[in-house]
């Protein structure tokens, strides 16, 4: 199902972000924090001044500080693992459905009530 993005249009999927844009909003929220009444306030400062969406700073901050081990919850790294774990368990079902096809088949064959 399309979402509705801050564009105000309907699009299948969201952008992708540099990553070096996501480092770079992360380190200026950290380093200009103290300079604002609230962490909040520096990150809507710096999602304004980098063109990006607060909420996406906001994520990517709190993302940042599970990676650091600051946060609890699942590291980038982690997510990326299962991510890849996933994808691998697919295709093995896949590979399997097709060799219990193919055996199937062949056992079929070998059946000398099919000759």
């Amino acid at each position: 199902m399309p979402l509705l993005f801050e564009s105000g249009t309907m699009d299948s999927m969201p952008k992708k972000i540099d990553p070096q844009l996501r480092a770079r909003c992360v380190r200026l929220v950290r380093e200009h924090q103290q300079e604002y009444p609230s962490q909040f306030a520096a990150v809507v400062a710096v999602a304004r001044q980098e063109g990006v969406s607060k909420e996406s700073v906001r994520r990517w901050l709190a993302q940042a500080d599970v990676d650091d081990g600051t946060r609890p919850g699942v590291t980038s790294e982690e997510s990326a693992e299962v991510k890849r774990l996933k994808a691998e368990n697919r295709r093995l079902r896949e590979d399997n459905e097709i060799l219990r096809k193919a055996s199937i088949f062949f056992a079929g064959e070998l059946d000398p009530r099919n000759r």
